[in-house]
């Protein structure tokens, strides 16, 4: 009956014909249980790519996956402050993650990260993290809640219990172009947090060249879907829409953009438009926690908890509690992985950069080995590149980038990559704001 049904599921999406909520809770408990192989889930998310789903189809897609699993209840812990989280779509150095958790929990929030790993160009936190040595990306449930009960956060990727439906598709969409989705997106997305027992979910939908969706107006769509359908599941959902037009962190790479958040925290470097895009979304958690009153009492708690070290100290005690180095902080360099080659790409000419293509830096830290191409690849958490040159930049005296490459071959590569990515003009262009749609709820 499943090998004869299956096929029907997919024929019936490809077909452009909704599919009832039986249809999908069928595919999806056949995809946990293996009933619906790796084949006919990639030809599902094609079909679905190509066909979309109406809101009725994505909620029910949603639910389904949720229901795959366990979903985590906070209330017997009796945490003193609200369960919060924050999700990005996904784009080029976008390191927020690694900051704004401890920054909230300092705050008195509780965030309990369910974080992905790569998708196409774009870095995965949960594979940056796994640069740490010893650092658990999977630990038990048991083990999440007592490091986000004492500590305030946990940032962790998907463990077998929670959706285990979306681990699956999730890896088959990296590697099957299927990633530009917005009812998979946003089910794959709003399982994992609503497994995750939130009080409330902040979300950065990217737009712009290196974000999954290019165009303003399907980031807006994303958004609206991810709000809309987060909110009518019974979790206060909200939505920013921020700019992927440029790296986000001026690095990208796992090992290399673990170093830059260690830096953030400590205060030694803050690019202002991450910080801006930080700071924003960190509002927006707190107000819907209730932990500030006002957008100006929120920047302040949240300038106070990295001033003051309270953001740096709950990211290394959620570091050591993970199975992490205790000394991370302290001795980053004697942990962090480095690339045996570290060379400058440079411009061809002196000007400004007046354009950078983004995907285009996303696919060549994969190619230098930080990302995959397949699932199951290995990933090399030494390479990337750092030093990126912003927009507006004149490159008459700095390079374009630093490339950091395991052998001469590959850094040969990145450096014809990333001087393609950019075009250089000959006066600055006008800026855009980063944070370019504010709070979509």
């Amino acid at each position: 009956m499943t090998r004869r049904r299956a096929p029907e599921v997919i024929r019936r999406k490809r077909d452009g014909l909704p599919l009832g909520k039986a249809d999908i809770d069928f595919f999806i408990q056949g995809l946990v249980s293996g009933a619906v192989g790796a084949e006919q889930a990639a030809a599902f998310a094609m079909a679905v790519f190509f066909r979309g789903m109406d809101a009725r189809e994505c909620a029910d897609l949603t639910a389904a996956m949720t229901a795959s699993g366990t979903r985590l209840d906070w209330r017997a812990l009796a945490l003193p402050g609200p369960v919060l989280d924050k999700h990005s779509t996904g784009g080029v150095g976008d390191v927020v993650s690694l900051m704004l958790a401890p920054m909230v929990a300092a705050c008195g929030g509780f965030v309990p990260m369910i974080a992905g790993r790569g998708l196409g160009h774009t870095g995965g936190t949960v594979d940056k993290l796994e640069a740490i040595p010893g650092y658990r990306t999977a630990p038990d449930l048991a083990t999440m809640q007592r490091v986000v009960r004492e500590n305030g956060c946990a940032i962790v990727g998907q463990s077998d219990d929670l959706a285990p439906a979306d681990r699956r598709l999730y890896a088959i969409r990296d590697v099957t172009a299927t990633v530009e989705s917005i009812p998979l997106i946003t089910a794959s997305i709003l399982s994992k947090k609503l497994a995750a027992g939130l009080d409330a979910l902040v979300m950065d939908v990217k737009t712009g060249n290196g974000a999954f969706m290019v165009a303003r107006d399907a980031s807006r769509a994303l958004a609206r879907s991810l709000v809309d359908t987060g909110n009518a599941a019974g979790l206060p959902t909200r939505a920013l829409i921020t700019d992927m037009n440029e790296s986000l962190a001026s690095c990208a790479g796992n090992a290399i953009e673990i170093a830059y958040a260690i830096d953030y925290l400590k205060g030694v470097r803050r690019d202002p438009r991450l910080h801006d895009v930080v700071l924003a979304l960190g509002v927006e958690m707190l107000l819907l926690g209730k932990l500030a009153s006002s957008q100006a009492e929120a920047v302040q708690k949240l300038e106070r908890a990295l001033a003051s070290g309270a953001a740096a100290e709950r990211f290394a005690r959620m570091v050591a509690g993970l199975g992490g180095p205790t000394d991370l902080l302290e001795k980053p360099e004697r942990y962090l992985a480095e690339a045996p080659l570290a060379v400058e790409a440079r411009a061809d000419r002196d000007g400004f950069v007046t354009a950078i293509d983004v995907r285009a830096l996303g696919l060549a830290v994969v190619a230098l080995g930080g990302g995959r191409g397949r699932a199951g690849d290995a990933i090399d958490p030494a390479v990337g590149l750092s030093d990126l040159a912003p927009l507006g930049a004149t490159v008459a005296d700095r390079p374009l980038a630093r490339i950091h490459a395991r052998d001469d071959a590959s850094a040969a590569a990145a450096i014809a990559a990333v001087c393609r990515a950019y075009t250089i003009g000959e006066t600055a262009p006008a800026l855009s704001p980063v944070v370019v749609e504010p709070s979509l709820g």
